[in-house]
């Protein structure tokens, strides 16, 4: 059952005086649900009860956190059709797609618990004790990964589920040790509280302590700013807008004690077609990239907002189909009106700039909230020489930029922003003779795609989520996969520490049979 309260700890609360409703897209009207702002009190409260829980959940071991992180799944699953039916009222997206973002969501958190339950994950490194060393003697060090403290997790507008209450960031943050404080996302917070529940029912049945989860909820930045700003918090998630992520980057670089922000922001994700691929198969390669750039509204962050190549007779083919296919597509809802004005008003402005041109758009009648789709184009100095064309348009919008030559498109790609996708499109062997436009591209990402689009983030070790800014604040990490947990950990060394009072981790023993460096060698074995 909703009652738009939150969650600080185990308990419900509904301190704060002022309520909001969220809204339903697709029908273009009001929830029924009334959302309770959190206080200032809620947020010193859940920001206290996270830092007592920290003394004794960093401590937890990983096959605990396991159990933990396995009967979230469990709890979130048992929320059936209605969680759901809540979750499509909330953003209008369909059932299929809500399905298929769950079963994403509980896969990160099992994926998570497997890999905490192994245990390699903290990084174990020992180097034993020389006394006779001379002409000095070495200590006895040993260090691993150990939890950073609170983190704080703001909910993504586009992703209700895998990017947010119980998406990638808290998952990784519940696995490193660290409790969680989520802020809600103001679009979705019926879905929240729900999520919410299952945390909190999973906490109490695993006897996890009591603050290892809160949820917050706020229409406005207020509550975000005030979690950002305290002291017990640690670390911050975010995926999100450029502008949001900058403003809690910033924010948090102004404390006292300045903290990590972890934001995965803005990305236009350049995809790069060679001349060969271009003259043998232009209209296929168009008719993919409608549906790529039309796909869920065109509000994933790794949506094709960037096409680049040199002009040839196979270029001015792929412009033509594109512009032929992109018109047959229906027109879909967006997540929110707010999204839908942004993408109208970002759109118009790209329109505005000297030099662009529209190839085609989707000119028929809307119903409210839905996006009408459009692909543009321009020359290659133009681009070089307004950067404005090279900002995101959240939304189904593509900027097909023509060079003159291969030299002008490897100048282009090194003048862009950091991305978290690049693709190249090539036939045959052609991508041997452009190793420059490979490695322009690879400077510029956080992941090359050959042949594909960007559109699909496959959750598995080996993917990376992240890029140069601004496409996210710390390009040495990725915010999917497991491997997003070493966001939220700090490596510690102990220094001629008695053997039994070692973590398991570090102890002669090996009580957990984990890999670790010992001298400079990866064994499971005892020393």
């Amino acid at each position: 059952m909703i009652t738009g309260k939150n969650y600080i700890g185990n308990q419900l609360s509904a301190k704060g005086s002022k309520t909001f409703k969220t809204f339903n897209p697709l029908l273009n009207i009001e929830n029924q649900w009334e959302i309770t702002e959190a206080s200032q009190e809620d947020v010193n409260q859940a920001a206290e009860l996270a830092a007592e829980a920290f003394k004794t959940y960093s401590k937890t071991s990983g096959v605990r956190k396991a159990e933990f992180l396995r009967a979230i799944a469990d709890e979130i699953e048992a929320l059936g059709d209605e969680l759901l039916q809540v979750y499509s009222s909330e953003s209008g997206l369909p059932k299929g797609r809500a399905m298929g973002e769950r079963g994403r969501t509980l896969g990160q958190l099992r994926a998570f618990a497997n890999h905490v339950e192994e245990g390699n994950w903290v990084d174990a490194s020992i180097d034993t004790a020389q006394p006779d060393r001379k002409p000095l003697p070495k200590v006895d060090l040993r260090k691993m990964n150990v939890a950073l403290g609170p983190v704080v997790v703001f909910g993504a507008s586009n992703f209700p589920f895998a990017f947010s209450t119980a998406g990638g960031d808290t998952a990784a943050a519940l696995a490193a040790g660290c409790p969680v404080i989520v802020k809600s996302h103001p679009m979705h917070a019926a879905t929240g509280e729900m999520v919410s529940s299952a945390v909190v029912r999973a906490a109490e049945k695993t006897d996890m302590p009591n603050g290892v989860f809160s949820n917050l909820n706020s229409s406005g930045i207020e509550v975000g700013q005030q979690l950002v700003m305290h002291p017990k918090v640690k670390a911050v998630g975010f995926t999100g807008s450029i502008r949001g992520g900058r403003a809690l980057y910033d924010l948090a670089a102004k404390r006292e004690e300045p903290i990590p922000v972890f934001a995965e922001m803005g990305s236009i994700n350049p995809v790069v077609i060679l001349p060969q691929a271009l003259n043998n198969r232009a209209e296929a390669i168009a008719k993919t990239y409608a549906g790529s750039i039309t796909l869920g509204t065109g509000q994933f962050c790794t949506n094709p907002g960037l096409i680049i190549a040199v002009k040839s007779e196979g270029l001015t083919s792929f412009v033509n189909t594109l512009a032929e296919e992109i018109v047959k597509v229906e027109p879909s809802c967006m997540l929110h009106p707010n999204i839908a004005g942004a993408y109208e008003t970002n759109k118009s402005k790209a329109l505005s700039q000297s030099g662009i041109k529209v190839l085609a758009g989707y000119e028929n009648d809307v119903e409210p909230n839905y996006a009408r789709q459009v692909v543009t184009t321009v020359e290659g100095d133009t681009f070089l020489n307004n950067t404005t064309l090279h900002h995101e348009v959240f939304g189904p919008f593509s900027l097909v930029v023509q060079c003159e030559d291969k030299q002008q498109l490897e100048k282009i790609i090194s003048s862009l922003e950091g991305q978290l996708t690049g693709t190249i499109i090539s036939d045959d062997n052609e991508i041997a003779n452009h190793a420059n436009v490979v490695n322009a591209l690879q400077n510029r990402v956080g992941r090359i795609i050959f042949n594909g689009v960007p559109t699909g983030v496959e959750v598995c070790p080996s993917m990376q989520h992240g890029g140069p800014y601004p496409a996210s604040t710390d390009s040495r990490f990725t915010a999917v996969g497991v491997d997003s947990i070493k966001r939220f950990v700090r490596p510690f060394s102990f220094q001629d520490w008695p053997n039994h009072l070692l973590p398991d981790e570090l102890k002669n023993e090996n009580p957990l049979e984990i890999t670790r460096l010992v001298n400079g060698v990866k064994t499971s074995t005892k020393i």
